[in-house]
């Protein structure tokens, strides 16, 4: 029978008003009747609690997963305000969509990751597509989140991990995962989804590096303290330019760390980029959310907005060729909050988007997506954390 899928979008403030508009909009452009799987992003403007529960009531109480996001994107649309709901609606009779959830990210990433490795491996299946995630992205560790699901699970073949994390519309403050009728935060929601379809996935970042190769002479877990043998922040900041220097906010939407990509990642930038969401004035540290070892090399990069314009067409290219002419029964977006109107006004981050589509000849398939503070999805079959990145995955 195949899939059908429905977006509906609501920029309603009454959280009863929005989770209805949205809905109903997602029923009628995707004609669902029996609701398999409800995917649900939203910015923090409305209560999460009274979101999620009207939500729930106008899905029938359909399993559900999702989190929070800096915005929401869909077909030729990305909202970044206070008050925005997106909501996917899944007919698909053929798939299995096998959910689970873990909290205590920031004191044990690795113990959440087994928690998701042990609930997802009884479904794990010949037909597994990927797994599907969202997490706190203020407390994930995602390394040691991968090691453990990727230990638990046990899996004789790569498994995707697509999705990314949550966001909190730039407060820093605290995000918010669904998982049915919960909402949580320091935590992760996510789905196996096994069944007759396949996924296609490419990512893309816009950044380009500065100067020479650094090297990390002194880190611990996902904390630099030194580079070269100095402070980590001064490293940074003889990158910074003057209001960057003074202004830490903007400094970090325009300044990040580039390291070198191991495994399949060897063609085109072979960098993945790590934002840094946190300093530390009195040692110089930096912290990532990922682990770094003392001696990885690592650039100072910042993004460049032509070389965004330009990774939009490699990765369509690289899309439609994995897809090999079909057409995507879905596709979902995962954007960093640093690539949207941070830098671009509102007309150049519609072309974007309708750049990307347009790219896709996807202009009129349900598109699903949020703007995040970090990406998920493999490069060849090595699955990575992404900074001020694009992922999109189609399943068709």
């Amino acid at each position: 029978m195949g899939m059908k899928v429905g977006v509906g979008l609501s920029t309603e403030r009454n959280p009863n008003a929005a989770a209805r508009e949205a809905v109903a909009m997602a029923r009628e452009r995707g004609t669902i009747g029996t609701i398999h799987q409800v995917l649900m992003f939203a910015t923090c403007g409305h209560d999460q609690e009274s979101l999620l529960k009207a939500v729930r009531a106008e899905t029938g109480r359909a399993p559900l997963v999702g989190c929070s996001g800096e915005g929401v994107i869909t077909n030729a649309i990305s909202i970044e305000e206070p008050y925005a709901l997106l909501v996917g609606l899944i007919e698909a009779p053929d798939m299995r969509f096998s959910l689970a959830a873990a909290e205590g990210l920031k004191s044990g990433s690795d113990r959440a990751g087994a928690e998701l490795g042990r609930a997802f491996k009884s479904h794990l299946a010949d037909d597994t597509v990927g797994i599907f995630v969202f997490a706190d992205g203020l407390t994930i560790n995602f390394d040691r989140f991968k090691e453990g699901i990727e230990r638990e699970l046990g899996a004789k073949r790569h498994i995707p991990l697509l999705g990314g994390t949550a966001g909190d519309h730039w407060e820093f403050e605290r995000t918010y995962q669904y998982i049915d009728d919960r909402v949580l935060s320091d935590g992760v929601s996510g789905f196996l989804l096994s069944g007759p379809m396949k996924v296609a996935c490419a990512a893309s970042h816009g950044a380009v590096p500065m100067g020479s190769e650094r090297t990390v002479t002194r880190a611990e877990g996902n904390v630099i303290y030194e580079i070269d043998g100095k402070p980590a922040l001064d490293a940074l900041k003889e990158y910074l330019e003057f209001d960057e220097a003074e202004n830490w906010a903007k400094a970090i939407v325009n300044v990040t760390l580039g390291f070198r990509a191991s495994g399949d990642f060897k063609r085109g930038d072979a960098l993945t980029i790590r934002y840094i969401p946190q300093k530390d004035d009195a040692t110089g540290a930096l912290t990532i959310c990922t682990e770094v070892k003392a001696g990885e090399t690592v650039w100072m990069t910042r993004r460049d907005h032509d070389k965004i314009y330009s990774g939009i067409e490699k990765l369509t290219g690289e899309l439609k060729a994995a897809l090999g002419g079909k057409q995507p029964a879905m596709v979902m977006q995962v954007d960093c909050a640093g690539r949207g109107k941070l830098i671009f006004t509102d007309e150049q981050r519609i072309d974007l988007l309708q750049r990307l589509q347009r790219g896709l000849d996807a202009e009129k398939v349900p598109w699903v997506g949020f703007h995040s503070y970090g990406e998920i999805g493999p490069v060849g079959s090595t699955n990575y954390f992404h900074n001020h990145t694009v992922i999109v995955s189609a399943l068709y």
